[in-house]
């Protein structure tokens, strides 16, 4: 049981930062081989562009999810270093539960537009697959959105009932 317990810590821990370097080792790898292709070869093919431009997708919608498990989307925290603890933690659970609100709203929107393509049975230009393979990327990114500000909201209710101070989360300058 505890092995299974620290696999799930561990995925719960690092599941977007593997996904994001699966899809940043992706993009990389596709661009090199295209311009090898490009330069050397004198060919150039259209499925290259397509697969970096979708793992591009995929990057920026889990590294969505990723910021906010963090805290590290961009906020502007002037107003904040002015208030009380709990000051802070009622600011940040309004946010959180606003950007909960949104999330939910985009996700119903997104599957929607992956339902019609299924129905449809749209495909990519060069790659020739279904559409709905990429289009996943939104829905994806905004169930993991919506899974982290739960925990964002647990943490940050539990942190208000025990009187600690909010976790404020990574900062990019100091």
């Amino acid at each position: 049981m505890n092995g299974s317990k620290s696999f799930w810590k561990r995925l719960d821990d690092n599941a977007e930062r593997w996904l994001l370097l699966g899809f940043y080792a992706m993009i990389v790898a596709t661009i090199v081989v295209e311009v090898v292709r490009r330069f050397v070869l004198s060919y150039s093919s259209i499925w290259g562009e397509e697969i970096a431009r979708y793992a591009f997708i995929y990057l920026a919608w889990v590294g969505a999810s990723a910021a906010v498990k963090d805290r590290a989307h961009i906020r502007i925290d002037v107003l904040l270093h002015y208030l009380s603890a709990r000051g802070k933690a009622i600011v940040y659970l309004f946010g959180d539960l606003c950007m909960l609100a949104l999330a939910l709203l985009a996700l119903y929107t997104a599957i929607e537009s992956l339902e019609i393509s299924l129905k449809f049975g749209s495909v990519t230009h060069g790659l020739r697959i279904s559409l709905a393979w990429f289009l996943a990327a939104v829905p994806l990114g905004f169930s993991l959105m919506t899974y982290r500000l739960g925990q964002s909201i647990w943490r940050d209710v539990g942190d208000l009932r025990r009187g600690r101070p909010v976790y404020e989360g990574a900062r990019m300058f100091d």
